[in-house]
């Protein structure tokens, strides 16, 4: 299997990133996590979806860490600084999800607080339903845990198409175009950077059609067995979605009804915010992660 890294070189001098990298190796290849703050201090669990990388949580890392946390966050294998696949058919649901657990077991992370957004909740949900005993709670934001038993967004078979259609994938313009306040032309080109051109994006390229829009999809039967779990999670669960994204619009009313570690929680909405509310207000979202651990 062919094995792309991005050069180090693409990672110099992004606008706001100065967290040292770090490496473990996982299935013969090498994933990117930052790991700021104490080693031995609680760990927040900071997971990205697509198309983007632990860039994402620049503003919030040090809010953590310097909140007497241990702030991790991890490039998902295809993403950012963590090597990329060049066949789309190694990047499989089961796959990232079998390469976070192993990510967690060779860091032997507990007690951790998750963050998840996009398809950080798609794979981090799976972990807390599959290896709960790992997590101390649980901070959901503009995500899902799709089975395919339920019609689909019409927003997302856009997303689904125009990403399988397009001749070359827009990294940095998606994330762009998934905020409410835009973004500037060198926080664009940082989500780019990962990307030297089309043949490092099949795990980019691959996310959008592996979410589950059937009920015979390979990965409905586990993410149905996940929400069962979910069902009997009682530790704290807390929705922070926010007020501008189309695509998981009103997603956080089956976390609150269904799991019972949300009930009583102070969940939040993030206002003037989109898809990628961690763009449009970090700090709010990191604030709002903070009072409900101190809780």
């Amino acid at each position: 299997m062919e094995i792309l890294r991005t050069p180090d070189e693409r990672f110099a001098g992004l606008p706001g990133w100065s967290f040292a990298p770090h490496y473990v190796e996982i299935a013969g290849m090498r994933m990117h996590y930052v790991d700021e703050g104490p080693r031995d201090a609680p760990p927040v669990l900071m997971l990205h979806g697509e198309p983007t990388w632990s860039y994402l949580y620049r503003r919030m890392i040090p809010l953590f860490a310097g909140a007497g946390f241990r702030a991790v966050a991890p490039d998902l294998f295809g993403f950012g600084r963590s090597d990329k696949p060049a066949d789309r058919a190694a990047y499989t649901y089961l796959a990232h999800v079998d390469w976070l657990k192993a990510f967690l077991a060779a860091l032997d992370l507990r007690g951790i607080t998750l963050i998840c957004q996009d398809w950080g909740g798609l794979l981090g949900l799976r972990l807390v339903a599959e290896e709960g005993d790992r997590f101390a709670r649980v901070v959901a934001a503009n995500t899902f845990l799709p089975t395919g038993d339920e019609p689909e967004n019409p927003a997302f078979l856009k997303w689904l198409k125009f990403s399988q259609e397009v001749p070359e994938l827009p990294v940095g313009g998606i994330v762009q175009g998934g905020t409410a306040r835009g973004i500037s032309p060198e926080i664009r080109a940082a989500y780019d950077a990962p990307f030297p051109d089309e043949r490092f994006k099949a795990g980019a390229r691959a996310f959008p059609a592996l979410v589950p829009i059937t009920p015979d999809n390979p990965a409905s039967a586990a993410n149905r067995a996940a929400w069962a779990a979910l069902e009997r999670f009682e530790k704290p669960f807390l929705t922070a979605f926010s007020d501008k994204d189309a695509v998981t619009a009103g997603g956080e009313k089956p976390f609150r009804r269904r799991v019972p570690g949300a009930a009583g929680q102070p969940h939040v909405t993030i206002g003037n915010a989109g898809h990628f509310l961690q763009e449009d207000d970090g700090e709010a979202l990191a604030a709002a992660a903070l009072r409900f651990m101190a809780g």
